[in-house]
């Protein structure tokens, strides 16, 4: 039978046995809401990525709160403990440093083990930085895909790329600033040039969308000496590029093999990407058409 769970929004008081999941800003502090400062000043217990940061946080708004930290490194073996608590009836509420627990944050473990329990879920929604840079992005909002962070090993990195070479839709990857500039690079090698939006500071005072190709966006960040802030960086997704015949790829090929303008390695990649086609393919035809020209 599917899993149920009862949800009480008619009051600002945080019910008991309630696990409640709260965004909270991933930079400018007043993006909070009103209910998320309710929950977080009633709860009993606040499990946070980091409990300086959160307890920084809290004090800007005048809310003591028990915390107990709860990250990637320690949440196998706190989730049981936590489990417990709110199933002996405590509230309590989860957050991250920045944005929305679970989403790309710790928390998923926590939140399966609550719906496995019976535990009562509520989501306390707020910022995301996914959802800020696609609002602001120019590129298409109707459909798009989230990645979050990359895989770190470069072998399962360029599988996963070439796996969303052919994503149509809006495609939003989290990076470090670190690896930002590794990563825009792989981009354009494994889909080529497309139009994207890199979002960096997010709701912070140096704020900065730099939109353009992949290529433009490579050369503004190695003009620089330093790349600061978590990076959301998007990327347009694959444009359907009408079906050629292969008779008009022919005459195309014939007609650059003729002009001897480039060589012939550099025409059949050209024309492999103008039609969607394989490289590999289009050089053996360019090939054969040079030998009989010759």
């Amino acid at each position: 039978m599917p899993s149920t769970s009862h949800i009480n929004n008619t009051g600002s008081c945080a019910a008991p046995g309630t696990l409640y999941v709260v965004a909270t800003p991933i930079g400018n502090r007043d993006d909070i809401t009103l209910r998320a400062l309710s929950v977080l000043r009633d709860v009993d217990l606040i499990a946070a990525e980091d409990t300086r940061h959160t307890g920084k946080f809290l004090s800007l708004h005048n809310i003591k709160a028990r915390l107990i930290s709860y990250h990637e490194y320690n949440e196998r073996e706190r989730t049981p403990a936590l489990i417990d608590r709110l199933k002996k009836g405590a509230s309590v509420a989860l957050v991250s440093n920045a944005g929305t627990p679970a989403v790309s944050d710790p928390g998923y473990r926590l939140i399966n083990e609550a719906i496995a329990a019976g535990v009562n879920i509520v989501p306390v929604p707020g910022v995301s930085a996914a959802i800020a840079a696609i609002s602001v992005s120019g590129l298409a909002t109707d459909s798009f895909i989230f990645i979050g962070f990359c895989p770190k090993k470069k072998e399962k990195r360029f599988d996963l790329l070439r796996e969303l070479n052919k994503e149509k839709r809006t495609i939003i990857f989290y990076e470090s600033p670190r690896r930002i500039l590794r990563l825009v690079e792989e981009i354009k090698s494994v889909m080529g040039e497309r139009h994207s939006v890199l979002s960096r500071e997010i709701t912070k005072i140096h704020e900065e969308f730099i939109r353009g190709t992949l290529s433009e966006i490579l050369i503004v960040l190695k003009q620089r000496s330093e790349i600061k802030g978590e990076c959301t960086l998007l990327v347009s997704g694959c444009e359907e590029k009408e079906i050629s015949s292969p008779e008009l790829v022919t005459k195309e090929l014939k007609e650059s093999i003729s002009s001897n303008e480039k060589p012939l390695s550099v025409l059949a990649k050209e024309t492999a990407k103008k039609f969607g086609l394989s490289r590999k393919q289009v050089y053996e035809e360019a090939l054969r058409i040079k030998n009989e020209q010759s």
